[in-house]
Order: structure tokens, then C-alpha cells, then sequence
């Protein structure tokens, strides 16, 4: 289809934004523009909004990819300014102010919004990405989510005692809220859910590892609740390990340090880098690949384009970039959308943005959680409810914020998960040595304790 205008609406008078990404930030513009006489087309390459700070509850089974995804249509289907376009964006023309589509098709636009948000960085280990997934899209979570199960599947099958406990281990590198709070599921997942389901193998006594570069996890808060963070994890059986760099990965286990450690699943948590929308603009980026931008949110030297969100590199009021958290990329996106408005409508200068912290939260386990506000730190059972509400309002739709209040309060009382599914081929590291039947009178790796 190349060189085809792939604009939905009928062009008019009206001024046209286009949108790149239907991310926290790419929304939150685009509603802010509903309903006024500003045309608006969202391109994304998903046809759905995935709330991804619950990304790993899907990667360890609490909660189903649907759950915490919603169709882009439906949650704009009531700004009838607003259009969508199912696309891959593959650059910026911006000579002829247009989007370019990787089928060779455009887009036209009047203001360029980029929100393309951020994938994980490997620092020049792009080869580890197929092995050691992050928490960025739903195929990684269903990745991980199968790899997990898959082990302790061969493991029930394996003679091999040695061969058990490295399927049964897993390590997760980084130790950001990201790499904390997947550990910790992980951890509960195998010493609650699992405890029952197996009969030659116990999975109470696998292993989650947590490995951090730097000195301690969390290293985002006061070293109050990362200290708090690890002491909590540490109860829940997961060995933290701080200042041990990552060397090599393999599919069978990770060099840390000097030390090979074999394992099952190894899951990625450990930096992010921006999107490519740099290169689609031929801008001198940051070492993150983020774009330098105004504090109104515009691009200098590009008339017309603005960006937000993991994309952007803008100072803070300490003279920081700004985190690549959802509620940055929330508020410059309603900032960036009111402020449009009274741009072309009204014709008012473009304000800057400036951003206002409601907090940052760790969710550690059960009744265990960290919450930094800035003056006022709060950790334990009351930093775990407020985690949960303000997780659950931030989803988007009514139906959702119920499913999942649901799923987690019989999560609470039962311990049970029910979303233990294995959907795709995920072979475990040993499975070619693994895979024959253990004979009816042999029990290696054997349970230390009765479950029932």
C-alpha cells in the first residue's frame, strides 16, 4: 500500500494532530483533545492500551493479558474528533509533515505528538533479549509466564536432582520496582500456588535470585524502604544479591560475577532506552536514546512536533530527567493536549510543563509494599492497599477495576492463581535431557514436607 494517505477522516478546516503511540501519554493527550474542533488520529501498532506497571502479574500468573488491556477504539469511541489508525510507524517525513508507515503508507498531520514510550535496554547485549525477556509488551509476559510453568513441568519429569534445581531457580536481573516486585510474585507464586500441584517435587524449595548491579534495590527511594524492600523479600525466600554484575547469559543459567548459576527463567528488569523516534528525526538523542525537548514539550528545530512521555529527556526541578513513570507520561500528555488546544483554537502560547509528584510505589509481596511521597515515606500493610486502590483506578474501565479487585481478593484468601496457563510452545532449558518419564519408584529432588 505505498504511498496511499491513510487518514480515517474526511480532511477539513480543522487543524490535524496526529498521535504516535496510544501509551499512558499518547491517551491522555488524545483525551484531552476530545471533543473540541481539532481533528486527531492515534497511530499505534497495538489495536489495544496495555497498563503495564501489572505487566509481571501476568508473566507469574495472577492475572490474564485481557485484564489489564483495553481496545484503543473503544476507549476514544466517544470523542468523535478522534480516529485511530492500526500501524506501524517506520519514520517522520517532516519536510512534507507526514508520518510514514511501514507499509509504505502515510499519515499528514499539522502537530506531530510522539509517544512511543520505551523498550528495555541490554547495554550491547541485544542477543540476551529472546533469552531473558523484559516487562514490556503482552508476548513477553505470556513468555515468561510459560518459560516459568514449563520448568517446573520438566522438572516433575527429571531424574536428575541437579538438573531439578536449576529449572526450579529463577533470576531475575535489576532491581528497580520492576525487578522487586516480579521476584517477589515469582517467589509467592512458588512457595503458595504451586505448593500443592506437584507430586515428586516440591516447588517451596526453589529459588528466586533478585540481582542488582548497584549497591542496593530501589535505588530510585530512601534507602529506608529499599532496605525495608529487602528484608521483606529475603522472608519471602528470594536471595538478593547487590553489587554483582551481570557477565554473560545463556539459556541454561547466567554468569554472575565470575559464578555461573543455572536457572530456568531469567527475566530482564535492568535499564530502558527510548523508542527509535529519534532517528526518525534526526535528532542528537541522549545516552538513552530520549530526545531533548522544550519545556513546552516541543521539539527544537521541528516547527509543529512534540514528544513525551520515555521518549523525551526534560529536566525536573532538580535539574534531573524527568522518570519513565506513567504518571510523567499522564500528566505531559493532558499538559500537552490542553495546551494544544488553546494554541490552535485561540492561538495562546504553548505553556511549559511542569510535573508534580504524587509518589513513587513498589509493591514487595502480601502486606508488604514502599511508598515514597517525597517528605512522607510509608511502607507495610497500608503502602500495599493504597499500591492496590490507586493500581486499580488507574486502570482503564469500569469492568476491568472489577475483574481484577475480584482476582486479587480470592488471590488474598486462597493463595490461588488462575491464570496457570501454558498458551504457547515454551521448552525449558533442558528439556531434551529432561523429557523421559520418571519411573513410578523413583523420586529425586524429593519433598521435604507434606503439603496436605
Amino acid at each position: 500500500m505505498p504511498d496511499i494517505d491513510r487518514t480515517p477522516a474526511p480532511v477539513d478546516s480543522r487543524p490535524h494532530v496526529v498521535i504516535v503511540g496510544a501509551g499512558f501519554g499518547g491517551l491522555a493527550c488524545a483525551s484531552a483533545l476530545g471533543g473540541t474542533n481539532i481533528r486527531v488520529t492515534v497511530i499505534d501498532r497495538n489495536n489495544y492500551h496495555l497498563f503495564t506497571p501489572l505487566l509481571y502479574e501476568v508473566a507469574t500468573a495472577t492475572l490474564s493479558p485481557a485484564d489489564i488491556a483495553e481496545p484503543i477504539r473503544r476507549i476514544l469511541s466517544r470523542y468523535p474528533n478522534v480516529d485511530v489508525v492500526l500501524g506501524e510507524v517506520r519514520g517522520v517525513d517532516h519536510g512534507a509533515r507526514k508520518v510514514v508507515l511501514a507499509d509504505g503508507s502515510f499519515v499528514p498531520y499539522d502537530r506531530l505528538v510522539l509517544a512511543t514510550g520505551s523498550v528495555y535496554s541490554y547495554f550491547g547485549h541485544d542477543d540476551w533479549a529472546k533469552i531473558a525477556p523484559g516487562m514490556k509488551t503482552i508476548e513477553n509476559a505470556r513468555q515468561i509466564r510459560g518459560r516459568l510453568l514449563m520448568c517446573f513441568e520438566q522438572a516433575e519429569m527429571s531424574r536428575d536432582p541437579a538438573q531439578q534445581r536449576a529449572l526450579m531457580t529463577a533470576i531475575v536481573v535489576g532491581g528497580g520496582p520492576t525487578g522487586v516486585e516480579t521476584a517477589g510474585s515469582i517467589a509467592e507464586l512458588t512457595r503458595h500456588t504451586l505448593a500443592r500441584d506437584f507430586r515428586r517435587i516440591d516447588p517451596r524449595l526453589s529459588r528466586v535470585l533478585l540481582v542488582e548491579a548497584g549497591p542496593r534495590i530501589l535505588a530510585s527511594f530512601p534507602e529506608e524502604l529499599s532496605g525495608y524492600a529487602e528484608r521483606k523479600l529475603a522472608r519471602l525466600g528470594v536471595t538478593v544479591m547487590t553489587g554483582k554484575p551481570v557477565e554473560e547469559i545463556r539459556p541454561d543459567g547466567v554468569t554472575i560475577a565470575g559464578e555461573f548459576i543455572p536457572a530456568g527463567t531469567i527475566v530482564w528488569g535492568a535499564g530502558v532506552k527510548a523508542s527509535p523516534a529519534g532517528g526518525w528525526l534526526g535528532v542528537e538523542t541522549d545516552r538513552a536514546g530520549r530526545i531533548p525537548v522544550a519545556p513546552d514539550l516541543s521539539v527544537p528545530g521541528f516547527e509543529g512536533v512534540h514528544a513525551l512521555g520515555d521518549t523525551v529527556a526534560l529536566p525536573g526541578d532538580d535539574g534531573a530527567p524527568l522518570p519513565g513513570l506513567a504518571q510523567v507520561a499522564k500528566q505531559q500528555g493532558e499538559h500537552l493536549g490542553a495546551a494544544l488546544e488553546a494554541n490552535l483554537l485561540r492561538g495562546e502560547a504553548m505553556r511549559p510543563f511542569r510535573y508534580r509528584s504524587r509518589g513513587n510505589t513498589a509493591i514487595i509481596g502480601r502486606n508488604a509494599a514502599v511508598f515514597d511521597f517525597g517528605k512522607r515515606r510509608l511502607k507495610g500493610w497500608l503502602a500495599w492497599v493504597l499500591w492496590a486502590f490507586i493500581h486499580v483506578y488507574l486502570l482503564v474501565g469500569f469492568q476491568k477495576r472489577i475483574l481484577v479487585t475480584m482476582q486479587w481478593l480470592w488471590r488474598y484468601a486462597t493463595y490461588q492463581r488462575g491464570a496457570r496457563l501454558i498458551t504457547q510452545e515454551t521448552p525449558a532449558p533442558f528439556a531434551k535431557t529432561t523429557a523421559s518419564p520418571v519411573a513410578e519408584d523413583s523420586q529425586p529432588f524429593e519433598r521435604r514436607r507434606s503439603v496436605g
